[in-house]
């Protein structure tokens, strides 16, 4: 495990991997570089670190793309799991069982010090202006410039037993003011639910810029009262270091760029979006949501801002969401005892799909238990969390396909889906962001989910052979075959 500790350290290695594209001249953070950073994901182009942005303070930048599909040849999720303290090496599956182990290791809670480079600039009060930074106006049709895609809000109860640190999307309505998404079950919600009920409103702090684990780790549906920095400090063995906030009761990632102090009212007083959120859709609803008032700001000189302009995949959302809930879906179904290899949410999908893959002898394990009943166990289990609702398809897959691979899961699922039968429909709460429901079930939060049995037979019970070069051809003509290939 080899633990990136801060954001600039990260662009060090992506410039070691030209994974990085310096962006010089002039550009506009209205449109502009969402622009260049979309066009990117397209291309599966380095990592555009803007230096020169109109209408901000000397000395700001941004960076697009921060955690979306590399531009290495052969080593796709290099950003990923380099975040994550893996070898640019590492593939999808990699990443969802290191992730998935560390749900289990013991966590470690954060280590206070006494100050962090984010220091080196505090605004108060008037001077504490949101309009000096390279806020991006992301899609056109967006409600306003989005202050927050890619940064963690940091948020505790008020009895001061959990301190979650999460992302929502969270928009600027002005230099002092910002309001975002705060719906259940997200814990923001949760938390900002305990202060509401108590007619007080919630000091926050958003922090940009962390250390690159900090995004994917506050993406994890992570058990209610479970702190993500206790998580990651067990994840890599070593306590997080975390500085006092300068006018709130919060301590935050001493790695940030950015630190952004104040209260969340407990109403909901102020319009909301659009935006163009993750399933790819420029939506045009919006929604009353509380207000963010910012109060303090604290920076590094020459500070970064992150940020990603979610839509058609691929982008962060899917790449952090896909391997953050696949783990954790993949530790809650391990722990349930339930025979299962991995788990994964494919990005092509923008996430609405789930694959869990099993093992052949799945059988030996589950005596008596046909591959329906078992498909609808394991959707059971995943559909009782919270997490279950951001699942409303579900495949249970056989091993033999690598499920991040679109080119095993698309011969795979029409050929091993039955048109009709096999399912099993249920319904419940559904995520209303997910595009594949009504206007009705999204107003609701529930809609039918389902699960597809795609197994097959036991092998020694008719299971068929892959007609491929692997399948259909003894081991010493594969090798003869590619030894002369060549000739």
């Amino acid at each position: 495990m080899q633990r990136i500790k801060d954001l600039r350290q990260y662009i060090e290695k992506l410039e070691q991997l030209e994974d990085i594209r310096h962006v010089d001249r002039a550009v506009d953070p209205h449109l502009e570089m969402a622009a260049i950073t979309r066009r990117g994901y397209d291309l599966h182009a380095p990592a555009p670190l803007f230096s020169n942005i109109l209408g901000t303070d000397k000395g700001m930048r941004a960076m697009g793309a921060p955690a979306a599909i590399s531009s290495v040849a052969g080593k796709p999720a290099a950003r990923v799991a380099l975040s994550v303290g893996l070898s640019e090496d590492a593939s999808w599956q990699e990443i969802v069982e290191c992730l998935a182990t560390s749900t289990k290791a013991e966590g470690i809670p954060p280590n206070i010090v006494a100050t962090a480079p984010c220091k080196q600039n505090i605004l108060h009060g008037a001077d504490a202006s949101l309009d000096r930074f390279p806020i991006p106006y992301l899609h056109e049709g967006d409600g306003g410039p989005y202050c927050n895609t890619w940064g963690t809000i940091v948020a505790r109860t008020p009895d001061g037993k959990w301190t979650n640190w999460s992302i929502a999307r969270i928009q600027k309505l002005d230099a002092h003011r910002m309001t975002g998404l705060i719906v259940l079950p997200q814990h923001i919600a949760c938390v900002w639910e305990e202060w509401r009920k108590i007619g007080k409103p919630m000091p926050y702090a958003l922090v940009q810029g962390c250390e690159p684990a900090l995004p994917i780790v506050s993406s994890m549906p992570l058990d209610d009262y479970e702190n993500e920095s206790d998580y990651l400090g067990g994840h890599f063995g070593e306590a997080i270091d975390v500085v006092r906030c300068e006018t709130i009761d919060l301590e935050v990632p001493a790695s940030a760029e950015i630190v952004i102090e104040g209260h969340i009212s407990i109403e909901r007083e102020c319009e909301e979006g659009p935006f163009g959120e993750y399933p790819g859709y420029m939506v045009t609803e919006t929604s009353m949501q509380p207000v963010y008032h910012v109060e303090c700001i604290t920076y590094r000189d020459d500070a970064i801002w992150p940020f990603i302009p979610e839509g058609r995949p691929i982008d962060e959302f899917h790449t952090a969401v896909g391997v953050a809930m696949s783990a954790e879906v993949l530790s809650m179904l391990r722990e349930a005892d339930l025979p299962v290899t991995t788990v994964w949410s494919p990005l092509e999908t923008a996430n609405h799909w789930l694959f869990v893959t099993v093992p052949c002898d799945w059988r030996d394990k589950l005596p008596g238990v046909n591959s329906e009943a078992f498909a609808h166990q394991i959707a059971q289990k995943i559909w009782q969390t919270k997490y279950g609702a951001n699942c409303p398809v579900i495949y249970v897959l056989d091993d033999d396909i690598d499920p991040t691979d679109p080119a095993d899961y698309l011969w795979a699922l029409p050929t091993r889906t039955h048109p009709t039968k096999r399912r099993v429909i249920d319904h419940g709460p559904i995520l209303p962001l997910l595009a594949c429901y009504t206007d009705e079930e999204c107003q609701e939060h529930t809609g039918d989910r389902v699960v597809h049995d795609c197994l097959q037979p036991a092998p020694d019970r008719g299971r068929l052979r892959h007609s491929s070069f692997e399948g259909a051809y003894p081991e010493e003509i594969q090798a003869r075959v590619i030894e002369l290939w060549d000739q």
